[in-house]
């Protein structure tokens, strides 16, 4: 009888979360999570899936975001979920909000041209500000909006949860602790994670560790293009039904992302000089909120019932990157998904998986080069 390869994956986000449920789906793996759980972007991220209205000019990433939304209902099928009525993740259409009316007929024209070969994006209309209040009633807005039907929310807390809880019942390990790496020059097994019950070595390791990878890799002597960037979200309570309200895409850093039983999330800021500080910033939070009640005036009277605060990672060109560390065969890597960690992790998680495997991956790692952000000294 074969041993079973063993596998441990740092970090317990939306990458490391998702590779840790697929990899425990091979019964020749022994598979280890370790979760720290502190300042984790994805458990303060509530996330608008749609990337095709996003006009960055990066093809390589509108490719990788358009992959991953066409792969979340694949996803939230495997999780034995039903993607229309899910509490994770749901399809309830994007509004989104420009300027100029002749911004929005751009928009539409570069959406409806991307249609062509990503179906996802569903439904394209330009409604009227009566059509947009009828659809988002929180809204008061004098300009009309894009509405692309297959635009979803998805709610980062609730789907690493259960990411972990299913791979738990496939026999995955979860270990709520922070691990520190190590490599060993002996062979088999060349990766020890030290932690607070102990130290495990490990055939292959899997890095998703986000903003924190430069803490990881640079004791190992590597030079890593990371940084961190702040992101508060503020929750709140409405009266209202807003189970099948779309999510709102406006100009700035307000988006609005109603969910079940009168929850609605706007966020989230970009501070850049904030580093790793996971305390609420009142004044930045401020900035937002009255900017969010500028389109819906009812949010003023909404009860605030919580802030979250996380730690975003972006590299210098703001692209990201994933794929086996340089110099250290059996060590992988992903960072730099920055604010579209929720629609690029899973996808990225799923390819991570397939390099482990041997498998055909969904996209070239070639085309998002870690060594172009992870060099040797």
């Amino acid at each position: 009888m074969n041993e079973k390869m063993s596998i441990a994956v740092v970090g317990g986000g939306i990458v490391g979360s998702t590779t840790a449920f697929y990899l425990s789906q091979q019964l020749n793996y022994e598979v280890t999570l370790y979760d720290s759980g502190v300042g984790q972007a994805t458990s303060a991220a509530a996330g608008i899936i749609c990337p095709w209205l996003s006009q960055r000019r990066n093809k390589k990433w509108y490719q990788l975001a358009a992959k991953g939304a066409a792969f979340y209902p694949a996803l939230i099928q495997d999780l034995g979920e039903d993607p229309d009525c899910s509490a994770i993740y749901r399809q309830v259409g994007a509004l989104v909000i420009k300027k100029t009316p002749k911004l929005l007929e751009k928009l539409e024209k570069i959406a409806t041209k991307r249609r062509e070969t990503e179906p996802t994006i569903g439904e394209l209309s330009i409604l009227s500000p009566e059509e947009v209040n009828e659809k988002m009633p929180l809204l008061h807005i004098s300009e009309s909006a894009l509405f692309a039907s297959g635009g979803a929310k998805v709610d980062g807390a609730l789907l690493t949860e259960k990411l972990q809880e299913q791979a738990l019942k496939n026999g995955a390990r979860v270990m709520k602790e922070a691990a520190e790496l190590s490599i060993q020059h002996t062979q088999p097994q060349p990766y020890t994670l030290t932690t607070s019950s102990g130290q495990k070595s490990f055939d292959k390791v899997v890095l998703a560790v986000g903003a924190w990878l430069p803490e990881v890799l640079t004791p190992l002597g590597y030079d890593v293009d990371i940084r961190p960037q702040k992101g508060q979200l503020v929750e709140l309570h409405v009266n209202a039904e807003t189970d099948d309200w779309p999510v709102v895409m406006p100009d700035g850093e307000k988006d609005i992302i109603p969910f079940a039983n009168g929850k609605v999330i706007v966020g989230a800021t970009h501070e850049n000089d904030q580093g790793y500080d996971l305390e609420p910033t009142k004044r930045h939070l401020r900035v937002m909120l009255d900017e969010a009640i500028e389109l819906a005036p009812d949010l003023a009277e909404a009860e605030i019932k919580g802030i979250r605060v996380g730690t975003r990672a972006y590299t210098s060109d703001f692209a990201p990157f994933f794929g086996e560390v340089p110099y250290a065969p059996g060590l992988y890597a992903a960072s730099g998904l920055g604010s579209s960690g929720l629609t690029s992790g899973p996808i990225i998680a799923r390819i991570l998986t397939q390099l482990i495997n041997g498998e055909a991956a969904d996209l070239s790692p070639n085309d998002y080069p870690i060594e172009n952000y992870i060099s040797k000294r």
